[in-house]
This record gives structure tokens, C-alpha cells and sequence, in this order.
């Protein structure tokens, strides 16, 4: 969430927003200029990165007009600046022009650092947009968007939210945007798993294919973008050990029988039955024993029974892998 300094009127001089969050970076702006169009619906909005900023450009765009009109320069990338057009914005700091409200988009860090300190010297309105690295970030994210639309989650709906959609927060807020729109009353988790939930577990289901047909580099290659996007690490392990299962169920299984009638005995739909048969070329009955003792581990590691849960299912992940290619080993 972006937080803003104590003086959160739009319309002072400058706004200041650091962070690399882009969704954070937008709003700050479209909050500026919300303002200003209120104020007057004729506002001129200048949006500029670097590379048309030139020196004296900013001079030129807060001229005194004849008709006083409301002016928002919007200045992305502000860290990226030339060291001359640097020299325009501090000498524009010390004598900011009436009805222009300028801001300014800093990634924050070294680089460009003493913009940033002028900035804040001048006593601009801050707006903090950091990188949500974190799941409980997200999380707190995805809270707050149905605050502000007036709206009431539980907290289990939140957090199947951000296990469903992952790290994007403009999806993150989309998706919120659509459930407060299409659901009446409290949003729970039933709802969310109606909505989103099959598109996390197709990508755990992605991870678990791979491994049990003995595919190491695309099983942690899938592994890695499914833990990118903030899929559970939970979700992972229960696909790994539904997938190896469904090998032991087939393997113990009276031969010749149709598929129908496995699915039946086997609690499986027909076409998973083919499927499975198809990953279980390779595995034996250790193999499958071994494989399930990994992932079990795994699932302990990923519940805070181990220090590194990725680690954990990149173990369990590869140990799958080499159990698919078992037989013929040895």
C-alpha cells in the first residue's frame, strides 16, 4: 500500500513518489490529477520521462501563462535525470510556480539520490510506493483494496486471493475489483475459489506433471515461475503427492481392466486414468515409496518445520523426478 506524508493535500506544489511498485506509481499520479481536474476540469497534464526533459524544458512548462491556467508535470524516472536538467528541477524547487503542481516518480536507493534529498528539503508531499516482495504485503494489499471499495472479506478469502492470482498487483486489484462488483454480502473463500483458485492450482498441477514423468529441469523450471507468481508453496506439495499417489493407485491396480472401470475403483476421472498411465512408464514400487517420503518432507518443510521452503520443494521436486526414472536403474 502506498503510504503518504502527514500533509496528503494532492495540490501542493510537489509530490513525491518513491518506489518501484508501478501500480503505486500510477495512483500517486491519477490521484494528483483527480485533484486537479476537480479543482478545474481544464488542467493540463504533462506526463514526461527522462528523455524529454531537457534542459530548459522545465522552465518552459511552468511559465507564467496569460490565462493562468492549472498545470500537473508528471516526471517518471525521475533518478534517471541528466546532471543539467538535475540543476532546472532544484533551482524550480526554491520558487515553485502557482497553480502547477509538479511530481516527481524516484525509484528511491543511490542513484539519483540528490534530487531526492532536494525534493524533501523542499518539503514535498511523499508518497512511499515500495516493491511488495512479501506474501503478507500482498496480503495487507489485497485488505486494504476491499476497504476502499466499502467492502468486507474474511481473511481466509484474502489470503486465497493472493495464493490464486500471485505477485501482480494490478491483477491483485482487478480481481478485487470484480468481486466486489459481482458478489453481494461478505466475500469468502468459496467465492474466491469459484473465481480464481483453478488458476493456482493448474500451475501447482503443471509442477507435479513434470516431476512424476521424471522431467527435472521443466519440473523446476515450472517450480520457479509458480513460486514467482505467489503460488502456495501448500499447493505445490499437495499436487506432488496427488500425483505420485495416482501412480501407486495404478500400479496396484488389477491389470486389464477398462478405463472406466478404474476410474471407478480408483476414485480418478477416465482421463487422468490415460494420463497416469502414460507418467508411470519408469517408476517401481520403491520409487514410488521414496517419492512419497520426499514430498512428505517437503510438506513439513513448507508448514515451518524447515528453514528454506523453496529449498524444500526444489528437493522433493528433484527426488520425484529421479523416482519416475527408477526402473532400469541399478
Amino acid at each position: 500500500m502506498a503510504k503518504k506524508t502527514a500533509d496528503d493535500d494532492p495540490l501542493t506544489p510537489l509530490t513525491l513518489a518513491v518506489g518501484q511498485e508501478e501500480l503505486l506509481l500510477d495512483r500517486a499520479v491519477q490521484q494528483v490529477v483527480a485533484a486537479a481536474r476537480a479543482a478545474d476540469a481544464d488542467t493540463d497534464v504533462r506526463d514526461l520521462n527522462p528523455d524529454q526533459l531537457q534542459p530548459g524544458t522545465l522552465a518552459e512548462l511552468t511559465s507564467p501563462s496569460l490565462f493562468a491556467e492549472r498545470k500537473v508535470v508528471v516526471v517518471r524516472n525521475a533518478q534517471d535525470l541528466s546532471a543539467d536538467t538535475v540543476k532546472d528541477v532544484k533551482a524550480y524547487l526554491g520558487s515553485p510556480a502557482e497553480e502547477i503542481t509538479l511530481v516527481l516518480l524516484h525509484a528511491g536507493g543511490v542513484k539519483g539520490k540528490a534530487l531526492l534529498d532536494a525534493a524533501r528539503k523542499a518539503g514535498a508531499r511523499e508518497v512511499a510506493c515500495p516493491k511488495m516482495t512479501k506474501p503478507a504485503d500482498r496480503l495487507a494489499f489485497v485488505r486494504s483494496e476491499f476497504r476502499a471499495l466499502g467492502r468486507s472479506a474474511t481473511p481466509e478469502a484474502c489470503q486465497a486471493l493472493v495464493d490464486a492470482i500471485g505477485s501482480d498487483l494490478r491483477e491483485l486489484a482487478s480481481a478485487v475489483t470484480q468481486l466486489a462488483a459481482d458478489v453481494e454480502g461478505t466475500i469468502d473463500e468459496a467465492v474466491v475459489g469459484r473465481y480464481y483458485t483453478g488458476r493456482a492450482e493448474a500451475s501447482s498441477f503443471t509442477v507435479a506433471d513434470r516431476a512424476v514423468e521424471g522431467r527435472t529441469a521443466e519440473a523446476l523450471e515450472a517450480l520457479r515461475w509458480s513460486l514467482a507468481t505467489g503460488v502456495a508453496p501448500v499447493m505445490i506439495t499437495s499436487a506432488l503427492a496427488q500425483g505420485v499417489r495416482a501412480i501407486g493407485k495404478l500400479a496396484g491396480a488389477r491389470g486389464g481392466q477398462r478405463p472406466a472401470d478404474l476410474a471407478r475403483e480408483l476414485g480418478m476421472p477416465p482421463w487422468k486414468i490415460d494420463r497416469v498411465r502414460q507418467q508411470m512408464r519408469g517408476w517401481t514400487p520403491d520409487g514410488v515409496a521414496v517419492a512419497l517420503r520426499a514430498v512428505a518432507e517437503a510438506d513439513a518443510g513448507v508448514k515451518g518445520g524447515g528453514d528454506d521452503p523453496e529449498y524444500a520443494l526444489e528437493k522433493a521436486v528433484v527426488t520425484v523426478a529421479q523416482a519416475a526414472r527408477s526402473r532400469g536403474r541399478g
